[in-house]
């Protein structure tokens, strides 16, 4: 198939694009390269199946394609706080592009959502059918909020224009070519304790995450888009863990003689989150298989090549 990828130098877009390339696909890669990076997809780019266009979702483009895989929105705190109107226009103004592109080349539209649109959630774990409780004015509502009107219009077009679409709702993922600077939990710990300089812990650590390694998410999105149900599909990994225990397990893994130390909590971040996957499970047959401590192995050693650091004592 012909398949666009929005945001595909992206962290999550990359990995998707290299199971695509492998599968034999026709894949264009289109991203800002806002937070992309051609790295993530530099072996592709003499590849005769693949095209790399550099653009913005909030510009609408003309494309010939069969589906479409929605990726493209910065999804850590640092980067779409930074220019939070961007943001919601990405969230808005891109995905009523791709969706009006969908609708008139007859594509399918997988829509990455995000487990954000739960915002603090009152009910542990959260369901799909949970409603979920978000400050609407508060300074991450820029993306919870952009998520649940990007939701809106996929189901809105869904409902007007027969748009063929799935929507999936992503739970914190983590593994290789993350940024060093977007302000995620594992990629913060990790850096930091490469760098000898202390684990930032927020609040006291007590709130929770769940992580799911890069490659079950691609696999998850995958089956989601090729299959029956239209979603939204949690797609995260149920093992929680606290932060603090997080900070503890890199702490260990990467550098024991670093320090902890706490700093106040961010507005509004949530002090639960964990994915039920009775859907997916059901569904989509799929659930994440690689362990925490697997994924941050492969995760370090990754931020350990682009450091050119070597993690004492440890030998992955």
């Amino acid at each position: 198939m012909r398949i666009l990828v929005t945001g595909g130098a992206g962290f999550i877009g990359s990995h998707l694009i290299d199971r695509l390339m492998k599968a034999e696909h026709e894949v264009l890669c289109l991203d800002n390269f806002y937070t992309g990076d051609k790295s993530n997809i530099r072996q592709w780019v003499n590849h005769p199946n693949f095209e790399l266009i550099r653009h913005d979702v909030t510009e609408p483009i003309r494309l010939e394609v069969d589906q479409i895989y929605h990726l493209a929105c910065p999804a850590s705190p640092v980067h779409y706080q930074f220019n939070p109107i961007k943001t919601v226009k990405t969230n808005v103004l891109g995905t009523i592009n791709m969706l009006g592109l969908a609708k008139r080349v007859k594509a399918r539209l997988l829509m990455a959502s995000t487990s954000e649109v739960y915002g603090d959630p009152e009910v542990h774990p959260q369901p799909e059918e949970y409603w979920g409780k978000v400050n609407c004015t508060g300074i991450r509502s820029c993306y919870d909020e952009g998520k649940r009107i990007s939701e809106t219009l996929c189901f809105d077009y869904y409902r007007e224009h027969q748009v063929d679409i799935r929507v999936a709702r992503i739970f914190n993922t983590y593994g290789p070519r993350m940024l060093e600077n977007d302000g995620r939990v594992v990629s913060n710990f990790i850096v930091q304790a490469l760098r000898g300089i202390p684990l930032t812990v927020y609040g006291d650590g007590s709130q929770t995450r769940s992580f799911c390694y890069v490659w079950d998410l691609v696999e998850g999105l995958m089956r989601l888009m090729n299959g029956d149900q239209i979603g939204p599909i949690n797609l995260g990994n149920p093992g929680e863990y606290t932060i603090l225990q997080l900070a503890q397990i890199i702490q260990e893994m990467v550098n024991p003689d670093a320090e902890l130390i706490h700093k106040p909590l961010p507005q509004d971040d949530p002090k639960q989150r964990q994915p039920d996957i009775t859907k997916a499970k059901t569904y989509l047959a799929w659930e994440p298989t690689v362990p925490l401590l697997e994924g941050l192995k492969l995760t370090v050693e990754d931020f350990s090549k682009r450091f050119a650091v070597k993690v004492v004592g440890k030998d992955f």
